[in-house]
Parts: C-alpha cells; sequence; structure tokens
C-alpha cells in the first residue's frame, strides 16, 4: 500500500493496519526461522510498510498540532 493511499485513512484505521503488518512481520519471523519462508524479500515489504503508516501517523500529528512550516 502506498503512502497517498494511507494518508486517507482516519487514525483507528492507521493503528489497525499497523497491528495487522506487526502480527504479519511476527508470523514471517517465526517462518524464516523455521526454514519456511519461500520468498525472504516479503519481510523486507512488511517492516517497509510498518514505516510507511508509522509515518503518517506522525504526519497527522504533527498536523494537527500546528502545520507545516
Amino acid at each position: 500500500m502506498k503512502a497517498t493511499e494511507m494518508r486517507g485513512k482516519t487514525r483507528e484505521e492507521l493503528n489497525q493496519e499497523l497491528v495487522e503488518l506487526k502480527g504479519e512481520l511476527f508470523k514471517l519471523r517465526f517462518q524464516h526461522a523455521t526454514n519456511q519462508l519461500s520468498n525472504p524479500n516479503q519481510l523486507k515489504f512488511v517492516k517497509r510498510n510498518i514505516a510507511r503508516v508509522l509515518t503518517v501517523i506522525r504526519e497527522q500529528e504533527l498536523g494537527a498540532k500546528g502545520g507545516k512550516h
């Protein structure tokens, strides 16, 4: 999911997305540790999506407090 798509979501939707992505990352790490993960690049993609969600949440926090310079 792209950051532009995430910016249209509410705070609750972003938090729900974050919980889902962290759960997925946990499962992928477990599969990787047991050598059952077929595509290790999935870890990278999930981590990047988590970072995107956190970035959008932070942008919303800063926007609500006073705006950008």
